[in-house]
């Protein structure tokens, strides 16, 4: 199974949580994880080489080009050049990857990977989840008028994308990307994610949000409702991604959401691991 992360050194720390929770929850997969990057210390890749090592898995570093994106790109409060990345993964993969798992590093799976990464994807270039938002309706409105995108139905998040790589590599020219960048530069919200949803809206596959993409902020709106059926056991059953959306992440120490429980309980099983190893 092929994951492939895109950050700076900054998320390193999130994406150690974010690999163990995959390693405990996918035992019987082997796991290849291409960290696409620009900048992150040579020491860090290999500390963070072993620790993948050590769990029987491999870390396959690709170095980007500083350059990539430098010119076109939005880059402003937290994001970051490496978020665009991912959208160039199929010129900087090995051409025997046909298909990749892309995740954000404020992730944590919590089952198995498996059913979702075999999902049929042609002819899609991407496999992807909405967020449910009590504005959703005029979300979709507003980002069809903003970003030229009138017959698109959803707006879709790309913290986590299932990419064929193999039908990008025929059909997608990076040149489309830098094109899109400079034409919309000044209409760009959530840059990387606005660059998904205005060029390849109808080369997405939906996939259900609760499932595989499940926005932490949503169940402290809904847990206050007793009848809804989505509960915490519902999520521990049946949800395989928690994404921490937003600016509010579980390793701020006044991160107080719900589901947070899950990435301090895989940020504890890492410390106990580094206690073991250091006693």
């Amino acid at each position: 199974m092929n994951i492939l992360v895109t950050l700076n050194a900054n998320y390193v720390p999130a994406l150690r949580v974010m690999l163990k929770s995959l390693f405990v929850n996918n035992p019987d997969e082997q796991l290849t994880i291409y960290l696409m990057h620009s900048a992150i210390p040579p020491a860090e890749v290999a500390r963070l080489a072993r620790f993948v090592d050590a769990e029987g898995h491999r870390l396959a570093p690709v170095k980007v080009e500083a350059g990539l994106f430098a010119e076109d790109a939005v880059v402003f409060r937290r994001y970051s050049k490496e978020m665009y990345y991912r959208l160039a993964a199929h010129r900087y993969l090995p051409d025997s990857v046909d298909r990749v798992l892309y995740l954000d590093p404020d992730i944590v799976a919590i089952n198995p990977v498996g059913e979702f990464y075999q999902t049929d994807l042609e002819p899609y270039y991407f496999c992807a989840a909405e967020h449910i938002t009590p504005f959703a309706r005029f979300t979709v409105k507003f980002n069809q008028i903003r970003l030229g995108t009138p017959r698109a139905k959803s707006y879709f998040n790309s913290g986590v994308l299932l990419m064929n790589l193999e039908r990008m590599r025929k059909e997608l020219d990076l040149s489309d990307i830098f094109h899109f960048l400079k034409e919309n530069r000044y209409k760009l919200i959530l840059p990387d994610q606005d660059v998904l949803n205005g060029l390849f809206w109808d080369k997405i596959k939906r996939v259900d949000e609760l499932r595989y993409n499940f926005d932490a902020r949503y169940y402290e709106l809904i847990k206050y409702f007793p009848n809804h059926p989505v509960t915490l056991k519902w999520i521990e059953e049946n949800t395989v991604f928690i994404h921490y959306c937003g600016k509010r992440k579980p390793w701020h120490k006044t991160y107080r959401d719900e589901l947070g429980r899950y990435y301090r309980h895989y940020e504890r099983m890492l410390h106990q691991q580094l206690e073991e190893v250091t006693v």
